[in-house]
């Protein structure tokens, strides 16, 4: 059939098309004859998520399409034609095809061409509606330049529920695609064969401020840091801006935090390294040493900034016995050099979490009276990791602690009744129809909208501590229990 079943099924799409905009209009059959009004409105959602679904399989089709394109022209155009002007040539006729400039028909490319030759189960999710085109870009973005089983591995943790520790909480494909970055970068920087202290030390080289002009008299400026320093200076302009709000503050925090970021920036100065950085150098590195590149952290001049972040640090890596990365709230994996350096400088807001060594979940903290405490408060932060509404990505510093069952009307003060929204998402769940659901100590609450459906919460890949090299198995159960007696100590 050929180009005849093409032009057919496509025109097949298009009536359906016109089907369900006249659904959409409320021109077709309609959804709810006892309640039209809502009938409709729960149907435009039907509509929306039938749509996703759909769009995700044109993106499977289109790079399948892409990649069995790049092929065959290559095979027609023969071993003559140079390959990097037979790449060109290719990537060149799929953006005009797709009305795609150079640069985002060769990354479209790439990515079809990862998804096709060492991705399957992104692919099959692809099809199957459960992964949008932009989940399955940052799944070809976490899986570059792992070998063949640390991409399959990847796959099988976040898309496969009977791996042997699959992620946990909301489905990759329900929430959004910056989330499942930011859960797949975790996830990658904790068993990706390279060092992370390596890693670190070529982008502490890179660091840098940029000025990027834009319309209306506008423009940009940003800064390429440790990410320490760039969440200690964040998070302390959020604090100094939180403090400026009031009744009498007619602006926003966006803007608030840009006029203390310009004020302090302007009337400061410069520093001129005075004081430690709080990101030191790791062990070893320097002429003659094993560790990093020599001189990675020394020489930039150090923050008068406090980390006012919570770190978690296995308790071996914080000893130096294995390198395994800390996790830096609201950023994810950091090296063990630069946590340890900011547990010795007294970080502002590092506090000792008790976790389980089995299994690398925290325990549970209690308390009967109304007030939550500093220690609550931190455990929170441990167990959401940020606003535990769908899609937010709200830093846990800037929520609020929130009963799930109101106080008055029998809830307690325990980690199973408290969630941490951020102050829109708090007002919103008081002001609206969505709700919470329960929470657990190792569980953030999920979410039910007003229509009655109900949406995941992200969870924590809490993973167990890895242990050091030579461990004797036999002895890991006395050393756990030592260890969390130390812990509780």
């Amino acid at each position: 059939m050929g180009k005849a079943a093409v032009v057919k099924a496509f025109g097949d799409i298009r009536a359906a098309l016109a089907v369900l905009n006249a659904e959409a209009d409320g021109a077709g059959e309609g959804f709810s004859e006892a309640d039209p009004l809502a009938g409709l409105a729960d149907g435009c959602l039907d509509i929306l998520a039938g749509a996703r679904q759909v769009e995700a399989g044109f993106a499977g089709l289109k790079a399948k399409a892409a990649v069995k394109y790049a092929e065959t022209a290559f095979a027609v155009a023969g071993p003559d034609v140079p390959v990097v002007a037979q790449e060109m040539a290719v990537a060149a006729e799929i953006g005009c095809v797709l009305a795609l400039g150079p640069r985002a028909a060769g990354s479209f490319l790439a990515t079809s061409h990862a998804l096709m030759s060492g991705l399957p189960r992104t692919l099959a999710a692809l099809f199957a509606g459960d992964l949008s085109w932009q989940h399955a870009v940052v799944m070809a973005d976490e899986a570059a330049g792992l070998d063949p089983a640390g991409a399959a591995a990847l796959e099988a943790h976040f898309l496969d529920p009977d791996a042997a520790d699959p992620a946990r909480g909301c489905p990759v494909g329900e929430m959004p695609a910056h989330r499942f970055r930011a859960k797949a970068r975790t996830w990658r920087e904790r068993h990706h064969a390279g060092s992370i202290e390596k890693r670190h030390a070529k982008g502490l080289a890179d660091r840098r401020v940029e000025c990027r002009p834009d319309q209306d008299g506008m423009a940009w400026l940003s800064a390429y840091l440790p990410a320490d320093q760039a969440l200690a200076g964040w998070n302390r302009l959020t604090a100094i801006a939180r403090g400026l709000q009031g009744p009498d503050e007619p602006r926003t925090m966006p803007q608030l935090r840009a006029d203390n970021f310009s004020a302090a920036l302007l009337s400061s100065g410069t520093t001129h390294g005075s004081g430690t950085s709080s990101t030191a150098a790791p062990a070893g590195a320097g002429p003659g040493g094993s560790g990093a590149t020599a001189g990675a952290g020394q020489d930039y001049p150090s923050s008068p900034v406090r980390a006012q972040v919570l770190v978690t640090v296995p308790v071996f890596s914080l000893l130096g016995l294995t390198d395994e990365p800390a996790v830096l709230d609201g950023f994810g994996p950091i090296p063990p050099s630069m946590a340890r350096a900011l547990v010795a400088d007294g970080a502002g807001s590092f506090h000792r979490v008790l976790v389980d060594p089995r299994d690398g979940a925290p325990l549970e903290i209690g308390r009967k009276s109304y007030r939550v405490t500093g220690a609550m408060r931190a455990w929170l932060r441990m167990r959401d990791g940020k606003c535990p509404f769908p899609g937010c990505s709200n830093n846990s510093l800037d929520n609020d602690a929130d009963h799930i069952l109101a106080w008055h009307r029998g809830g307690t003060t325990g980690i199973s009744n408290l969630g941490q929204p951020c102050p829109k998402h708090h007002r919103l769940r008081h002001t609206t129809g969505w709700t919470p659901t329960p929470a657990s100590k190792n569980e953030p609450p999920g979410w039910i909208s007003p229509t009655g459906r109900h949406y995941t919460s992200e969870h924590q890949d809490w993973e167990p501590t890895h242990w050091p090299p030579r461990s004797l198995p036999g002895a890991r159960s006395l050393l756990e229990e030592a260890l969390l007696q130390h812990l509780a100590s």
